[in-house]
């Protein structure tokens, strides 16, 4: 199931994966706009939709940063009340995920978008369906990985802990945001500020990653920076797996 698109996931449940997708999109929407490259967005199932619509929900969101694209439904074919895991929550409505669904609802943005946004739900080895993980999906979809964390302490480990799972999984990763989900206040001179350990976290990462990109999405902030180029990092991380399969 090839795809020209990047998967973004987490170190785990509000580590502000919404935002960094959000502001990912609107750059790209943004830098489109001579080109006229067209963005898809992808969020193959999502708990705490409240009943009736996705308006204002992470779905919304998403659709809004693209311009609207295809319908909300295309965007999220399955949606649940509660906010808890996908399985939990639909099973919570008398219901079940649909794991072949979703796989199959990428589908509707192939032909008509240039890249894709796939948005997980939860961590990278959280539950989607009764039998697929965001690392299943990611696999199957044959996406490379934009790993996000919390700009907090543990930045380091959880980030290196999920880029090296994914590795180990066969996955590709194509960058790391750190997300400043709450304000990161605090002296540049005090090594224990929330402001300190974001900027060092984000460099330390950068050094154990590279050639990895690693880049930061400031508190309320609607632009990642720095900003990357994602439809070259998409694409090249593409390559770079063609080039490396055996003959």
């Amino acid at each position: 199931m090839a795809g020209s698109g990047l998967f973004v996931t987490g170190t785990d449940t509000d580590v502000g994966k919404t935002a960094v997708a959000v502001a990912l999109v609107r750059g790209l929407m943004r830098d489109g706009l001579r080109s006229g490259l067209r963005v898809g967005v992808y969020k193959p199932v999502a708990s705490g939709v409240p009943p009736g619509g996705a308006a204002g929900s992470d779905v919304a969101r998403l659709w809004e940063a693209a311009g609207r694209p295809l319908s909300m439904e295309a965007v999220c074919p399955q949606m649940f009340s509660a906010m808890i895991s996908p399985p939990r929550s639909a099973r919570a409505e008398g219901r079940r995920v649909d794991d072949a669904l979703l796989r199959s609802g990428f589908d509707a943005w192939r032909d008509v978008s240039d890249i894709v946004i796939v948005e997980g739900a939860g961590g990278l080895f959280s539950p989607l369906g009764d039998a697929t993980l965001n690392i299943d999906l990611a696999r199957d979809l044959d996406l490379p990985l934009v790993v996000v964390d919390a700009a907090r302490l543990g930045a380091i480990g959880r980030t290196l802990a999920v880029v090296r799972a994914a590795r180990a999984e066969g996955l590709r990763v194509a960058a790391v945001v750190l997300s400043q989900s709450e304000p990161c206040g605090g002296s540049r001179d005090d090594p224990a500020s929330p402001m300190t350990i974001a900027r060092e976290s984000a460099s330390d990462l950068a050094d154990r990653l590279r050639p990895v990109p690693v880049t930061m999405l400031a508190h309320h902030a609607t632009a990642i920076e720095p900003d990357l180029d994602w439809l070259t990092l998409a694409r090249s991380a593409a390559q770079r797996a063609v080039d490396t399969t055996p003959p």
